[in-house]
């Protein structure tokens, strides 16, 4: 069944905007430029169109935030019924069913009072995937969503400085959890990319520390444009032009560093 939401992403934004949107979202990159898409695999982050568990992760957060003074339950409950209604959303791709499975443990744990163990989680719910279908040990979008979130988690630790008060100490603050989140996630990836491609993106720590920020307000208003779009596509284009001025960022950034020289290595 075709997805409705791909034609009114397609009616409201041009490309590459589009394809990005579309990408981030759904995994879907059949439309999009091949330029593009090759300068997303030179500056190495192509990872944000492979539909990974960062999107449960992300709405887990969100929904936290928002029902943090609704009580433990409800909020438990709501984030259950939400990640579901996700899944569905987007399709139940491998590494979203990982992320959703693992998101389902570690909300369970939480009811019950547990500590949260990621490590436990992740392979928990991956064993679980594996013994119903085992050809996914040999699916490379879930070799690297396990990958990553292994790298992420395993060298997961709570800042010291959880509430930085200023304007450039935030700032500094983002920019050193979005490196160590970006470096966790490669440590363990990097090899499978560079055996799998043959190629080995050297200026990727800096494309990441200067997209990562944006991936998630391009999630929400996109979630927010396919709804609203799918009720009014005139309400749609407007909230198309908002979300054009993130999506136009991420593709100035990816398409300047692409062009440095030595940007990636290929053999």
């Amino acid at each position: 069944m075709p997805n409705p939401f791909l034609s009114i992403i397609n009616s409201v934004l041009p490309e590459p905007h589009a394809s990005l949107l579309a990408g981030i979202l759904f995994g879907t990159k059949a439309s999009m430029p091949k330029d593009f898409y090759q300068a997303l695999l030179t500056t190495g982050v192509l990872h944000v169109i492979a539909l990974s568990g960062m999107n449960i992760s992300i709405l887990v957060a969100l929904v936290g935030k928002l029902t943090r003074n609704l009580g433990k339950t409800f909020s438990i409950v709501g984030t259950f019924g939400l990640i579901g209604i996700f899944v569905w959303f987007v399709g139940a791709s491998p590494s979203i069913v990982r992320a959703a499975m693992m998101g389902y443990l570690a909300l369970l744990a939480s009811f019950f009072g547990r500590k949260n163990w990621g490590l436990l989680t992740l392979f928990l719910s991956g064993g679980i995937m594996i013994l119903f279908d085992f050809s996914l040990i040999r699916d490379l979008s879930f070799q690297l969503s396990f990958l990553a979130t292994f790298g992420i988690v395993l060298f997961d630790k709570k800042s010291q400085f959880q509430n930085p008060k200023g304007l450039l100490q935030q700032l500094i603050f983002i920019l050193k959890e979005n490196l160590r989140t970006t470096l966790s996630a490669q440590i363990f990836t990097v090899p499978l990319i560079a055996f799998t491609f043959h190629r080995i993106s050297l200026i990727s720590p800096v494309t990441n520390i200067l997209t990562e920020w944006v991936v998630t307000p391009i999630m929400v208003l996109g979630f927010l444009l396919c709804i609203i779009g799918f009720i009014s596509l005139p309400l749609g284009i407007v909230l198309g032009w908002i979300l054009w001025v993130p999506l136009s960022y991420f593709i100035t950034v990816v398409e300047l560093l692409s062009k440095v020289p030595g940007a990636s290595v290929r053999w």
